[in-house]
């Protein structure tokens, strides 16, 4: 059974770092691009950044780039997403989703349950 766990969410200043870590649990990550999304409370869910298998390509959204830094350890089974200098608008519930290549939101195959990250004074 695939299992994606989010963990490093919580509560941190505007300008703050926090970083995110994706477990995988259930298949092998170094065939998988890993996806993160978010989704803020009455806001449809949005592309964050995306890695693919090997780490050689990844991918940000407008709005995080020179800010978020994604990564992988296959070793290790996880991948990160270092967030620095947050902001209130980063507040949302990030989500991990693998997929064997890198494709629209709807079309990952597998999710986490999400971890939330809040950004407020």
């Amino acid at each position: 059974q695939v299992q994606l766990v989010e963990s490093g969410g919580g509560l941190v200043q505007p300008g703050g770092s926090l970083t995110l870590s994706c477990a995988a649990s259930g298949l092998t990550l170094d065939l998988y691009a890993i996806g993160w999304f978010r989704q803020a409370p009455g806001k449809e869910r949005e592309g964050v950044s995306s890695i693919n298998s090997s780490g050689g390509s990844v991918l940000y959204a407008d709005s995080v780039k020179g800010r978020f830094t994604v990564s992988r350890d296959n070793f290790k089974n996880r991948v990160f997403l270092q967030m620095k200098g947050l902001k209130p608008e980063d507040t949302a519930v990030y989500y991990c989703a693998a997929n064997t290549v890198i494709v629209t939101a709807d079309l990952w195959d597998y999710w986490g349950q999400g971890t939330q990250v809040t950004v407020s004074p």
